[in-house]
């Protein structure tokens, strides 16, 4: 890719993730998918940057210990 695409695309992928991970962050303490928005926020973002993967992970991680915990209890 070029450098130009890529900046582009960087720009892009801010301007898209940005908004959508800030209002996930509003909506947590209200009822909603707030959590939800949030990870696709970071799931957006990750598409360009490496820290934002690293931290989308560990939350996926910790998403299914919960629900794998919730299965064991229904168990």
């Amino acid at each position: 890719m070029k450098r130009p695409t890529r900046i582009f695309r960087k720009i892009i992928v801010i301007a898209i993730s940005l908004p959508v991970f800030t209002v996930g962050i509003i909506l947590i303490p209200l009822p909603g998918p707030g959590l939800l928005i949030c990870l696709l926020g970071l799931v957006i973002l990750s598409l360009e940057f490496e820290g934002a993967k690293k931290h989308r992970d560990n939350i996926w991680g910790k998403i299914k210990d919960i629900f794998n915990a919730a299965r064991q209890k229904r168990q």
